[in-house]
């Protein structure tokens, strides 16, 4: 016989893993009735051999039982459902709560389930494994408005009736993935739904509080759970490009053996933070940022949560202009909007407050990651707003970097560049304004600094434009990448001729110095032999194709 881990019942060894597939229901030994006393004499004291006991044969399957001086000693206990993973012991007919219980789940407080519920708890069932929790309406209402199937998440096609993810995880192939999107937009919550439905083990992670040594335990008792139950477990780990390459090549192995399904949740580009070879043995689901009307439909529904937990709350503040007004605000974050609107209620509570006080109260971080795409993609729409000689659009998305945190001095290097490449012969004042803008950027600071910022970036949406040195420089590189004119010879009457032997080969013997000469003009070659007659400057300022959007308005 075997003591089961879970029930802690006796159970024949053969009959283990059908005893764990009944829910500890069947195969159970009735051991109740006490053991025939035997009359033999009590043994002798074990002789010892150079200090030690002298080993005495024990039959491998009472290494699994308990010892009947430990069976005598724990034979007050009942065992009760386990907490938490601990389990509570009745101890000479007192409940004794487990350390992980605390205080105020006692033997008369009702049992719940993981949703607050109370739960009966049959003498059949004493034994299994019940997490129980207080009610969850302390939590935050982003949490407690997390939906439990697809069917209540808002606005990703990929979960929808006919969505890709949804099909996979129906048709019982769910392989392991990252879900890339931004922030509140649904990432933590599809990982849940799918651990519902397929039924398998979850284990949650955070790449900012977790280490390789617990994901290699994890690992290791996945294993376990998949050879004893045949149950597979499926890691979530949050903010996994948190984690570094060597941390996220750990799960390499067990993600291509099949022994863990990974579900990695990321606000970064996968691309450039999640190593090449675990995002090629994943899918990448992106996860579209949320409309104005999801947010909307999100917040309606849990209006209608609290209301019907508390009748008392008001509602002629809380109606849907201002539910818009909050969506709008959320900037299709959906936890944002969840938040705001708790705030919201809270502070309907107060005789004194009114809308416009509600939303004054309301404070919005504008949603700018100086590291991550909004850095690059930001500072991409400016620079192609004063390209396209747009001064409002340019001023906007200026105002948009400042406002979040962007170093002013990264915005004026970039108009130094603007200045020349797009600028360029137009306007040859603009270069110096653009350096001037940034001399005294790195001399006066924010918030000062924005003044001659957006005078310059002003002045560069509406100056002319030539690309023409730019595009001339281009042409030049391009050059560079034909076979052998990278190392063409330079001609020998425009080399340097510092000594004396360069000068006897004849260094610089035939160049014509052009100041000596009227107008400065004279007959010279400049280029290699072999590139002579090539033109790398064009003589137009911008391109010759047109627009046919533009043709479209004209005509």
């Amino acid at each position: 016989m075997v003591e089961c881990p879970i029930c802690s019942r006796q159970v024949q060894s053969v009959n283990i893993n059908a005893h764990l597939d009944s829910q500890c229901n069947d195969f159970i030994i009735d051991t109740s009735a006490a053991p025939p006393v035997s009359s033999s004499p009590a043994a002798p004291a074990p002789s010892t051999q150079n200090g030690f006991f002298a080993s005495q044969k024990r039959p491998a399957s009472s290494f699994f039982q308990t010892p009947s001086s430990k069976k005598q000693a724990t034979s007050s206990k009942v065992l009760t459902p386990m907490v938490n993973g601990t389990a509570a012991v009745k101890l000479n007919g007192a409940m004794k709560r487990s350390f992980d219980e605390g205080p105020g789940q006692g033997e008369d407080s009702p049992m719940m389930d993981v949703n607050g519920r109370s739960v009966s708890v049959t003498p059949a069932e004493e034994a299994r494994v019940i997490k129980r929790t207080k009610t969850n309406k302390a939590a935050p209402l982003a949490e407690r408005m997390r939906p439990k199937n697809f069917g209540d998440v808002y606005g990703q096609d990929l979960v929808g009736p006919h969505g890709v993810l949804r099909s996979l995880i129906e048709s019982e192939s769910m392989p392991s993935m990252i879900l890339w999107g931004g922030s509140g937009t649904g990432k933590t919550t599809i990982a849940r739904c799918i651990a519902q439905m397929v039924g398998s083990r979850f284990i949650e992670l955070n790449a900012t509080s977790s280490g390789v040594a617990e994901c290699k335990k994890i690992f290791a008792e996945a294993e376990n759970e998949l050879k004893l139950t045949g149950r597979k477990t499926i890691i979530f780990c949050d903010e996994i490009h948190r984690f570094s390459k060597s941390q996220q090549d750990v799960f390499l192995k067990p993600v291509e053996a099949g022994t863990i399904t990974l579900i990695g949740a990321t606000t970064e580009n996968p691309s450039f933070k999640v190593v090449s070879a675990l995002l090629s043995r994943c899918r990448t689901f992106t996860l579209q940022k949320l409309t104005t009307e999801d947010i909307n439909n999100i917040l309606q529904r849990a209006l209608q949560l609290v209301q019907s937990e508390s009748p008392n709350t008001p509602s002629n503040l809380l109606d849907a202009e201002l539910l818009t007004y909050l969506a709008n605000f959320a900037d299709g974050d959906a936890r944002t909007a969840l938040n705001l609107l708790e705030l919201a209620i809270s502070l309907s509570n107060r005789d004194d407050i009114t809308k416009d006080g509600i939303k004054a109260a309301l404070t919005k971080t504008l949603v700018y990651d100086r590291a991550g795409d909004q850095h690059y993609d930001t500072i991409s729409a400016f620079h192609k707003s004063v390209r396209g000689s747009d001064a409002d659009a340019a001023l906007y998305y200026l105002a948009r970097m400042l406002q979040s945190g962007e170093d002013p001095l990264f915005v004026a290097r970039r108009m130094v560049v603007i200045a020349s490449e797009d600028v360029g012969l137009a306007d040859n004042t603009l270069l110096p304004l653009a350096t001037a803008t940034y001399t005294a950027t790195q001399q006066i600071g924010m918030p000062e600094a924005r003044i001659p910022l957006a005078h310059c970036a002003v002045a560069l949406s509406l100056a002319p434009k030539s690309t023409r040195a730019y595009r001339g420089l281009n042409n030049a590189y391009a050059a560079l990448k034909e076979p052998g004119v990278a190392g063409l010879p330079v001609p020998i009457h425009l080399r340097n001729a510092p000594t004396r032997l360069m000068r006897e080969l004849g260094y610089g013997a035939e160049y014509k110095y052009n100041p000596n000469y009227k107008d400065g003009k004279v007959r010279q070659d400049y280029l290699p032999d072999d590139l002579l007659g090539r033109t790398f400057l064009e003589d137009r300022d911008l391109g010759t194709a047109v627009d046919p959007d533009l043709a479209v308005d004209e005509g």
